[in-house]
């Protein structure tokens, strides 16, 4: 990590000298979609993007490693959560990020900002009309709906949005959601969110993944011919977790020796352990709680079928804008059953990958448990074509294409 006092440092000569600056406040080595999803981002041109992030803990080893700048501007790590945490958090964001982008275009000359997310947009809003530079914000679903709840934010983001140079959306149902809310004529891509293996750590080898797939179930003592259902995301009630609790009585009913994990920690835990308890499945439900981003390999692997309901809610400020664990399922060769609605139609394909759902029928998703749980050649087929899918991409370069059609002229 470079410390802006030392902006005035020469820069070490380059054949291409960067003119992205990249900001989020959200960005590794903090674990979070939005910040895997920007560090996606820059690994694809690192010799054009500066990073501007808030700190984080680990940030200064990480930062070190990379092969592009990366700065950061202090976050202090007392501030709880809550009204007042959240404002006071959001005003560092916006001041910090405004005046130290300033600093760093005249070190940099950069002529691009990509925005990483809808939050705290007032700083771009406020850096365009100071810098001489055209920008990208992205979107990522949450970030869009914080925003449209407030009449006087709603104006400011239209405003922002209105003088982008275009709009990146994680999804197509972002993207929908977004033309329908606020009827842009600002050009929008979509550009979906990629695995990235590293993440995972060491595990690229199929021996490998056997070697974790034994261990997750013997650490729960799971019989090696048990059908092993698997959920990751923070544990609320819009997720439906208790759909898929609903449902393991009813296969064991019918015969199948059926184990659900869930990897995450949250309010509805307690609740979720209770159903469990209410419906006699309390040994066959697993806790795994929270589980480190390079653990989770195990569980992808450990289990036969990924499966999360999850609800659209939009008044509750909650959009499922794109559902990244879904393609890490697929990375995995793990078949899918998801819900028939949100960004989830990016990443999850009807009979090609998975199995998609009315998450409000009990009948339609108890079929689609039955099935998967009885067909393991069709568990294997849709984890072939998971595979093959997950390994798709649209490059953030193609942002430019004009630039580049006009440098060839």
């Amino acid at each position: 990590m470079e410390n802006i006092s030392q902006l005035t440092a020469e820069i070490r000569d380059k054949a291409a000298y960067p003119d992205i600056l990249v900001i989020s406040r959200i960005f590794l080595p903090k674990e979070a979609v939005i910040g895997e999803y920007i560090y996606n981002r820059c690994l694809q041109d690192p010799e054009r993007v500066i990073v501007l992030a808030a700190s984080c803990s680990g940030d200064k080893v990480f930062d070190e490693g990379q092969q592009f700048p990366v700065y950061r501007w202090f976050y202090p790590k007392y501030w709880r959560s809550g009204c007042v945490g959240s404002i006071l958090k959001s005003l560092v964001n916006i001041v910090c990020s405004f005046f130290l982008a300033i600093k760093l275009y005249f070190r940099y000359h950069y002529r691009y900002i990509e925005w990483g997310h809808g939050y705290d947009f007032p700083s771009l809003l406020l850096l365009s009309y100071f810098l001489p530079i055209r920008f990208f914000i992205y979107l990522h679903g949450n970030d869009l709906l914080c925003t449209l709840h407030n009449p006087v934010l709603r104006s400011l983001f239209k405003l922002t949005l209105k003088r982008a140079e275009g709009i990146v959306c994680n999804s197509c149902y972002t993207e929908d959601y977004l033309r329908t809310a606020l009827r842009l004529d600002t050009p929008t891509h979509v550009i979906n969110p990629v695995v990235r293996p590293e993440k995972f750590g060491n595990v690229a080898s199929s021996s490998s993944l056997d070697d974790l797939r034994v261990r997750v179930r013997q650490t729960y003592n799971i019989p090696e011919t048990a059908i092993v259902i698997l959920s990751v995301g923070r544990l609320v009630k819009y997720k439906s977790f208790d759909r898929v609790i609903d449902n393991i009585p009813l296969l064991l009913t019918f015969g199948v020796d059926v184990h659900y994990i869930l990897c995450g920690q949250g309010p509805s835990e307690s609740e979720l352990k209770s159903l469990a308890h209410r419906l006699r499945v309390d040994k066959r439900v697993h806790f795994a709680g929270y589980v480190p981003e390079r653990e989770l390999a195990g569980y992808y692997a450990a289990c036969d079928i990924f499966a999360m309901l999850t609800l659209s809610d939009t008044k509750a400020n909650s959009m499922e804008g794109f559902g990244m664990v879904y393609l890490e399922a697929s990375y995995f060769g793990k078949p899918v059953i998801a819900p028939r609605l949100g960004g989830v139609l990016d990443t999850v394909q009807h009979e090609e990958n998975g199995i998609l759902v009315n998450p409000n029928s009990g009948y339609e998703v108890f079929q689609a448990f039955n099935r998967l749980c009885k067909d393991q050649q069709l568990r294997e087929q849709l984890g072939r074509k998971g595979k093959e899918l997950a390994k798709r991409r649209t490059l953030h370069r193609s942002l430019y294409k004009s630039e580049a059609r006009n440098a060839i002229l």
